[in-house]
C-alpha cells in the first residue's frame, strides 16, 4: 500500500486511512447506486477530502547549510525565546507553525543532521492555536545534530483534531535536508527550536504562510562555538504514539540500541 500511495503522490503514512476510506466510500457508492445511479457520486466527496489531505508533493529548498527550512506547511503563529532543557539544554528561539486541515501534513527535516534525540510526551488535545498547546498537548520531539555540532529540534504537536503523530526514523539515522520523516494527522502544530547563541536571523514573521522543505525560516551561525554535550541522549516514551510503526516494537528496538551504545562506551 505504501508503494501505491507514493506512486500516486500521496503520503505513504496514510495507507491505513486511505484503505478504510476506499472501502467505506465504495460500499456507500454501491448501496446508493441501488437506489439511484446518480447518488453513487455522493461518496466521492469524502473520498476526495481524504485524498486531498494525504497529498505529498515533491519539494526542494536551498542547500545553504546556514538556512533552516520550514519543517511543515502552514502559517507562522509565534516566534519566541524559550527554555529547552531536554535536548538543546538552554535558551532557544522557537518558531511555531499552525497547520490547518487543508495544509500538507507531512513533516520534513529543516537541515541535514544525525538523529540524537526522540522523545514522546503524552498530553492533552487543545486546539493547536491555543497558547498553551506547546506545553500541554501530546507531542513528539526530534533532535538533530549537524556536522559541526549545532543542535536543532523539531517538535510535532497534536491539536483538537490531530490524534495521531507519526515520527518514522531511528536514533543515529542520517537525515537529509528536507527529508520526510513523519506527519501529524488532521490539524496540528509543528515547531522548530534553534539555540539562541547560534540563531542569526529570522527570515519569517508571524502570519507568514510557509511551505515545508522549501521556505527558509531562519539563518544560523555555524561559526559560534557550541557548548559541549556531555550527557548521553535517551529515547523517552510516556504514552502511546506511532514511532516507526508499532510503538511496542519501537520501544524494544530503541532499548536495544541504547544498550548497545552503552556497551560500546564501556569498551
Amino acid at each position: 500500500m505504501r508503494k501505491i500511495m507514493k506512486a500516486l503522490g500521496l503520503a505513504e503514512y496514510g495507507g491505513d486511512e486511505m484503505l478504510i476510506a476506499l472501502l467505506a466510500c465504495g460500499s456507500a457508492a454501491y448501496a446508493l447506486a441501488l437506489v439511484h445511479p446518480a447518488l453513487a457520486v455522493i461518496p466521492l466527496i469524502p473520498l476526495g477530502i481524504v485524498v486531498w489531505f494525504f497529498r505529498d508533493p515533491e519539494r526542494s529548498g536551498t542547500d545553504d547549510p546556514e538556512i533552516m527550512l520550514s519543517p511543515a506547511d502552514g502559517r507562522v503563529s509565534d516566534i519566541e525565546e524559550v527554555d529547552e532543557p531536554n535536548f538543546i539544554r538552554g535558551k532557544a528561539k522557537r518558531i511555531g507553525i499552525f497547520l490547518s486541515p487543508f495544509n500538507v501534513h507531512v513533516n520534513r527535516t529543516p537541515c541535514e543532521g544525525t538523529v540524537r534525540h526522540i522523545t514522546y510526551k503524552a498530553g492533552e488535545f487543545l486546539p493547536a492555536y491555543n497558547p498553551e498547546a506547546p506545553t500541554r498537548n501530546e507531542c513528539v520531539s526530534l533532535g538533530l545534530e549537524l556536522e559541526g555540532g549545532l543542535r536543532v529540534m523539531v517538535r510535532q504537536v497534536t491539536g483538537i483534531l490531530a490524534r495521531r503523530i507519526i515520527c518514522q526514523t531511528d536514533y543515529g539515522a542520517q537525515l537529509k535536508r528536507g527529508q520526510r520523516y513523519g506527519m501529524i494527522k488532521f490539524g496540528s502544530r509543528t515547531e522548530l527550536y534553534v539555540p539562541i547563541e547560534q540563531f542569526a536571523e529570522c527570515l519569517v514573521k508571524i502570519g507568514d504562510n510557509v511551505v515545508g522543505g522549501t521556505t527558509p525560516l531562519c539563518k544560523v551561525n555555524l561559526t559560534v562555538p557550541k557548548a559541549p554535550h556531555d550527557q548521553p541522549e535517551q529515547m523517552v516514551f510516556s504514552g502511546e504514539a506511532m514511532l516507526s510503526g508499532d510503538v511496542a516494537l519501537a520501544e524494544k528496538r530503541l532499548s536495544a540500541e541504547a544498550a548497545a551504545i552503552e556497551a560500546s562506551d564501556n569498551h
